[in-house]
């Protein structure tokens, strides 16, 4: 063979056989999640710590075998739809909104053919997110944590907390959907009480509704869930230690923050059930026949703490009821 012996044209020949199917695989695009939330990359650390847990469980490490892009509405939940359309023009393979119920409205709106992987707050059938829970039968499945089927629940709590109370304050976000049917749900269950709706969609309409609550003499306070209440917990819990008014929450980052009380489904278990899912959609299963899962883990947590600073004596039922007390 001129110029080049057989030994060596053989040894080139097999290096190249090697080379031509690594080389192919590494031309294949990375995929890419499209991460869709209506709080800030601050406020959710932990919670997207455990949602990259749930990818690594299922072998895929972000910057490794896949890519994320990250859509935060910082607490605006006008800016969702825009968000959601954006990460479409992206063409992302997979869209996932693991802590926000209206991120989830947002994106199925956006899209019919992307996947969505969703954690929300109510009956994703309800909200026509799916069409059925065993078999969603569209581009959206994923994990409903529950915060509003335990609106009666936390009442429950907040009266065993508050046996005394007549007069309760229920502290809505108005640009919130989901919200609505928590005003519906409290109202209901508030039997032989009266509830003052506030609502704010602000900081300093945070400030206005504690004012008002404090003039009208309210006994307690039910602060739904969302993105929006989170990123303002700290306001929050020193606007309730003020006005000595005991409040309840829907989750522990609440009381972690000097809320009062919390009862919800633990956040960073759905961001990960949510990576869980985003996985197997990614390694070809279809949303359309993995089954909505459901939150089976509820936590009361009481911060004792800040019972002592409201001069509140919490009940001993409700301590010896507690997943935590913080001390």
């Amino acid at each position: 063979m001129s110029g080049i012996k057989r030994r060596e044209f053989i040894t080139l020949l097999g290096g190249a056989a090697v080379a031509w199917p690594l080389a192919a695989h590494a031309q294949q695009p990375m995929p890419v999640i499209g991460l869709l939330d209506a709080a800030s990359a601050a406020e959710r650390t932990e919670f997207m710590a455990a949602f990259r847990q749930g990818l690594a469980d299922a072998g895929y490490v972000e910057g490794q075998n896949v890519a994320i892009e990250y859509r935060w509405a910082e607490g605006r939940y006008d800016r969702l739809p825009e968000l959601a359309a954006d990460l479409v023009r992206r063409r992302v393979s997979v869209i996932a909104t693991p802590g926000t119920t209206a991120a989830a409205i947002a994106a199925k709106a956006a899209t019919t053919t992307i996947p969505i992987a969703f954690g929300v707050a109510g009956d994703p059938g309800k909200l026509g997110l799916v069409t059925s829970l065993n078999r969603p039968g569209g581009n959206a499945t994923g994990v409903n944590f529950f915060t509003n089927e335990l609106t009666a629940k936390r009442l429950q709590l907040l009266r065993e907390m508050v046996p005394a109370a007549k007069r309760m304050a229920l502290l809505t976000n108005p640009t919130d959907r989901i919200n609505e049917a928590t005003l519906r749900d409290v109202e209901a269950a508030a039997t032989g009480q009266q509830v003052l709706a506030l609502e704010a969609a602000t900081g300093p309409e945070i400030d206005t509704a504690f004012e008002s609550l404090a003039r009208e003499k309210v006994d307690a306070l039910f602060v739904t869930g969302g993105a929006f209440f989170s990123a303002r917990r700290v306001q929050l819990a020193v606007l309730a230690a003020r006005y000595a008014v005991p409040a309840t929450y829907s989750q522990r980052i609440f009381v972690e923050a000097g809320g009062l009380m919390s009862y919800g489904t633990p956040l960073a278990d759905t961001f990960r059930q949510v990576g869980i899912y985003v996985a197997r959609i990614l390694k070809g299963a279809n949303p359309a026949d993995l089954p909505v899962m459901q939150a089976t883990k509820f936590e009361l947590v009481i911060n004792l703490n800040t019972a002592r600073a409201l001069r509140f004596q919490v009940p001993p039922s409700l301590l010896a009821l507690a997943d935590e007390v913080i001390e």
